[in-house]
């Protein structure tokens, strides 16, 4: 599950918040990344540096296939490869003006960022289906104490809903988790799971205070 060391996976977003054409700003233990994904339905990860002059690329747009600089338009694909400066229409860009990439993989409506090589793919979560992503400033264990449950196998699970399941990703000075549920559960059930998710945030964040 993700960790802060190299060859391991990072749970950035899920993947019902990154629709065609668009990109979004998400963080690994790498780093600040631009998370996109093309028109066709392709997901990368890109620094989020345009080399140009340092604009975040989150700020940017998605044309086709490839990412663009919000700031002078420097597109790049998802290789990393600059592939076009519209102030330059005819050069063809050295391949030398590039973005770092990770390795991105999509699995039970989740999308994991690699951070170095990891050696297996990503953790299957077999019955659980994503719902909502939520950001805490706590951390791992006054998130685990707040849903009354220690972390196992990367989840950590909540007291009294067992089936509800939280899938966390450390980051700077606060926690993202992504809410899961089981697969059958009724559309009641995930309203439900939201809400607990929602209170358990005000719970953990509350005793992060008190400890700090």
């Amino acid at each position: 599950m993700p960790s802060d060391t190299t060859g391991s996976w990072t749970p950035v977003a899920l993947s019902a918040d990154l629709p065609p054409a668009s990109v979004i700003p998400a963080w690994t233990p790498a780093g600040s990344i631009a998370l996109w994904r093309s028109r066709s339905g392709r997901a990368s990860a890109s620094s989020d540096r345009c080399p140009h002059r340092g604009m975040r690329l989150s700020h940017g747009f998605v044309r086709g296939e490839a990412l663009s600089c919000i700031y002078h338009g420097w597109s790049y694909s998802p290789a990393g490869g600059c592939i076009r400066i519209p102030a330059h229409p005819n050069l063809v860009p050295p391949e030398t003006i590039r973005v770092a990439v990770q390795r991105v993989e999509e699995s039970d409506g989740i999308v994991w960022v690699a951070v170095g090589e990891p050696a297996m793919p990503p953790p299957s979560l077999d019955g659980l289906a994503p719902i909502r992503s939520l950001t805490l400033v706590a951390d791992i264990v006054a998130i685990e104490a707040a849903a009354g449950g220690k972390a196992a196998s990367g989840l950590i699970p909540v007291a009294d809903r067992p089936w509800v399941r939280l899938l966390p990703a450390a980051q700077i000075g606060c926690t993202l988790i992504h809410v899961l549920v089981e697969r059958e559960r009724t559309v009641a059930d995930r309203i439900a799971a939201s809400r607990i998710a929602e209170a358990l945030r005000r719970r953990a964040e509350t005793r992060q205070k008190d400890v700090a």
